[in-house]
Parts: C-alpha cells; structure tokens; sequence
C-alpha cells in the first residue's frame, strides 16, 4: 500500500517570536522537520514542538542546518566535512532526546536550507552528513533532493530517501530554486508554468506505525 506523506518545516519561532501557527498545521500532516537551534528554533520551542508532534500522531524529524539564525540558514557557509558532521550530530541529538521524553523516537532527518543545496553538490559535506545521521541512528531515514549526492552518499549506508517538495521551483537539473533568487516560491503562473511538476514522495507505510511512518522504498 502506498500513500503520501505530508511533510512540514516546524519549530520555527525561538525566544520572544512566534513564527508560524505549529498547532493548527500539525493537525493536517504527517511528518514534520522540526528546526534544532541553529537556523531556527530554541531548547524551548524544540520541546514544545515536539510535544505538539506527539500529541498529534505526526512523525517526527530532525531539521538540521547551518548556525546561521539572522539568515535563517539559507546562507551560504564556507564548511568542512567535519564540521558539518559535528552540526548535525550535536543538532539531531539534541532533537532526539527531547523525543525520548515524550516516549518518541525520530523517524528522519532532512538538513535545511543552504546545508541541503549545499548536500546536492558536495560530495565530501553530503558524505559527512550521511554518516552523522547513519551514526546516530542506522533506522533513521535520510531526506534528500532526488539524484543529489545527498541521496548518493546515503544510499551507500542505507539512510537515503529521495524527495522532490511542491513549495519551491526545481531548475532543470533538479535542483531547488535558490532562497535568494527571484521566483523562490510558487504564487506567479507567469513564472513558473513552464516549471516541471514536482514529484510527491510515495513511500511505503510500516504497519503500526503512527501517521508519516514510512520504510524506504522497496
């Protein structure tokens, strides 16, 4: 049986500022990609998100990216392979433990922003983010831009999940539109008609699980 997963960015706000409305969206999804810190997000906000997942049945995933909260992450840094695996180690730790709070567990990861396009080149950072992500959790599903060496280099231990989102434009390599550029988002048919239809992210449900359980595909 196959079914579409609904996925959304989540835990967004951090200290005095509430972005987004997590309560009325997680109520309309399947899996969310709850930010951890450092482009978004705060200890509190986690635990609070993560507690809202929980309550509503919806999967939950480590949303790491670059420390870069003034650019939301879409900036991009000049990195190193082991920096990139200590971020998001350090990240998707911190994340995974307030699940176990709540009697959860993490299903997956999808790095963010400027650390996800980065991923789609890369293959030294990609290599490194495959393996923290292996290395903290070999169950854990890896996201990553269909075809991109994120999704090479998780293949190679097993995390690797393909996925094409239906937010942002795709060039005809494949790769997002970047955050920065002009037409970034849907909303101008002039804009985009031209623009390929993004793939949905099929995927096989585990039985029992709760809602955004997904196994890779088979």
């Amino acid at each position: 049986m196959y079914t579409i997963d609904l996925n959304s960015d989540l835990g967004e706000g951090f200290g005095a500022y509430t972005i987004g409305s997590d309560g009325d969206i997680l109520k309309h999804v399947t899996s969310a990609n709850i930010a951890c810190g450092f482009h978004a997000g705060d200890p509190v906000v986690m635990n609070k998100t993560v507690a809202l997942a929980a309550g509503n049945g919806v999967a939950m995933g480590a949303h790491p990216g670059l420390p870069d909260l003034v650019g939301f992450g879409r900036r991009t840094m000049a990195v190193t392979p082991e920096e990139a695996y200590a971020m998001v180690v350090y990240q998707v730790g911190a994340l995974a433990a307030f699940a176990k709070t709540q009697g959860r567990s993490l299903q997956h990861v999808k790095p963010h922003g400027a650390l996800y396009n980065m991923a789609v080149k890369d293959a030294a950072l990609a290599a490194a983010v495959a393996r923290a992500v292996h290395d903290i959790d070999s169950n854990l599903i890896l996201f990553g831009l269909a075809g991109s060496q994120l999704i090479v280099q998780g293949e190679k231990n097993g995390t690797a999940d393909g996925q094409r989102g239906i937010c942002r434009p795709h060039l005809s390599a494949g790769r997002i539109v970047d955050a920065a550029q002009p037409g970034r988002c849907y909303g101008d048919r002039r804009e985009h008609r031209y623009q390929p239809r993004p793939a949905h992210d099929y995927r096989r449900r585990r039985p029992g699980t709760e809602r955004g359980g997904y196994s890779r595909p088979g």
